[in-house]
């Protein structure tokens, strides 16, 4: 008993630390962003004047900045933070990994350093991303006649691609359709696996765990459109490598979907069947699928319109659809036939977004 003992004591003293250094690694990164977008501001409207004598652009600006200092100096205040939080108030990374202590629970966020600290991060980040993104409200107020061409063209549709426009459109849909048709059954397996709740049993458990969601993660973080180069160069032009690219970021996007819902059901039923002595599949199959199935169907219904929506893109770089027609109509400004299709494309969503809607109030 006293060996068992020592053992949980040690077992809670490291996770006590493991904990410590995760809320001071989530200090040190927030801090290092706000210094950094705080510096970002203070260059940018120093007066400084790049190379060309104009004034620094949000690139050269970013090329200035102490982002070795800036981390060094973040961590030493994160360390400090942390040590002095009994007298001053949790830090941002100790009440998100560690939870809020009992006395400053009730404090309204106004009377909390973190409170405080989280208003100035989100007002450093839109301030930011206006300097990064160049936003420029007066150009898009002011030179509207520039783009009155488009529309009017987009407004007074051409009928002469009308039959090539319906005919890649319905292969469009079927791209679509066969890329998560390829993508269900993979995701499906795979979800299991990366569903945190049912990965607890064990280090090769966990490790699969660890693996599938790492996979998952990088390969949903890699955009549609360059999966699709990298299968054109694999098959070639055509429907085919629109289908591969989009069937691989479906398992990616599915898997987490459905990894998420696998791991917010109720432990009540796996429980009482695996206290009947029910091997790992039987609990899946009468335990868990039971629950998910619904949320499945309709998670799978809303990827078939998401990809319906992304094959228009993928078409851009030759991977077959009716993008493949759009992008050099766009190139040439025949906005007359530019608006016949996007009228076709935005028929297509609404029809299947009303269908989609019918079925998912059906089943769920």
């Amino acid at each position: 008993m006293a060996g068992e003992t020592g053992t949980a004591t040690t077992v809670s003293h490291l996770e006590k630390s493991v904990a410590r250094l995760k809320a001071l690694a989530v200090d040190a990164l927030l801090l290092t962003t706000a210094g950094l977008m705080a510096e970002l501001l203070i260059v940018a409207f120093s007066g400084r004047r790049g190379p060309t004598g104009l004034l620094l652009t949000a690139e050269e600006a970013l090329d200035l900045l102490h982002y070795g200092w800036m981390a060094a100096a973040c961590v030493v205040l994160a360390f400090t933070w942390n040590l002095f939080s009994r007298w001053i108030g949790s830090s941002p990374g100790r009440a998100l990994v560690r939870g809020v202590p009992e006395w400053e629970a009730d404090l309204p966020w106004s009377r909390t350093l973190r409170g405080w600290f989280a208003v100035l991060f989100i007002e450093l980040t839109f301030f930011a991303g206006w300097l990064i993104t160049e936003v420029d409200l007066p150009a898009f107020l002011t030179k509207f006649s520039k783009a009155s061409d488009i529309v009017r063209g987009l407004v007074h549709p051409s009928m002469s691609i009308l039959h090539q426009g319906v005919v890649l459109l319905v292969q469009t849909v079927f791209l679509a359709f066969m890329a998560t048709a390829f993508a269900i059954p993979i995701a499906f397996a795979l979800s299991f696996l990366a569903a945190r709740n049912l990965t607890r049993g064990s280090v090769l458990a966990r490790g699969l765990y660890t693996v599938v969601r790492a996979g998952m993660n990088f390969t949903r973080a890699v955009e549609p459109l360059v999966w699709a180069l990298i299968f054109i160069s694999w098959v070639g032009i055509g429907p085919f490598a629109g289908v591969l690219a989009l069937w691989i970021h479906s398992v990616a996007a599915l898997t987490k979907l459905y990894s998420e819902q696998i791991e917010s059901i109720d432990l009540g039923p796996v429980e009482a069947i695996t206290a009947t002595g029910a091997g790992p599949l039987q609990v899946l199959r009468y335990g868990v699928v039971p629950q998910v199935m619904p949320p499945f169907l309709s998670f799978t219904i809303y990827r078939w319109d998401i990809n319906v929506r992304m094959s228009t893109i993928i078409g851009f770089v030759g991977g077959g659809g009716i993008g493949y027609i759009l992008k050099p109509r766009v190139d040439l400004g025949e906005w007359g036939e530019v608006g016949t299709l996007v009228l076709l494309i935005a028929i297509t969503v609404w029809l299947m977004d009303i269908v989609s809607a019918k079925i998912r109030e059906r089943i769920v």
